[in-house]
């Protein structure tokens, strides 16, 4: 079963369930896709639809980061059930040391030695760990690893 199927079928059943919060969301994420697909005049394929859910979570972490500085303790709850409702969709995240054995890989195959070299570090790291690592993770364990 694609993405596209399973979140229409979890859509169905959170409506039946009157599951408010998983219906919004899910609802949310397929409007995402549609519009994706609108604007492109294509049919997404399994990345793309993992690029939106991505895309939707990461608003969601960043809104929280807000809401924590600001003290809405009423909105965050929400927020976090949001984001636990959005990671079932979304692949297993690498860990930070799974990432860092990929970024030494590129390092070493592009041969970069200082941090002025990331540009040729990226391009090699991110199309490897897309959907899998954020990409501000992603960048500073490349500029770690390359100042160290």
């Amino acid at each position: 079963m694609s993405l596209k199927e399973r979140l229409l079928e979890d859509l169905k059943t959170a409506m039946r369930d009157k599951d408010t919060l998983r219906k919004d969301v899910l609802q949310i994420v397929r409007a995402g896709i549609l519009q994706v697909e609108k604007d492109s005049l294509k049919t997404l394929d399994e990345a793309g639809c993992v690029d939106v859910v991505a895309k939707e979570h990461r608003k969601r972490a960043e809104m929280l980061e807000e809401f924590k500085a600001s003290g809405r303790e009423d909105v965050l709850s929400k927020v976090r059930a949001e984001i636990a409702v959005l990671e079932a969709y979304l692949p297993k995240q690498l860990s930070e040391a799974e990432i860092e054995g990929i970024v030494r890989e590129a390092v070493s195959a592009s041969g970069a030695v200082s941090v002025r070299d990331m540009g040729k570090v990226m391009p090699l790291v991110m199309p490897r760990v897309k959907g899998q690592a954020d990409g501000k993770l992603v960048n500073a364990v490349v500029k770690r690893v390359l100042e160290g």
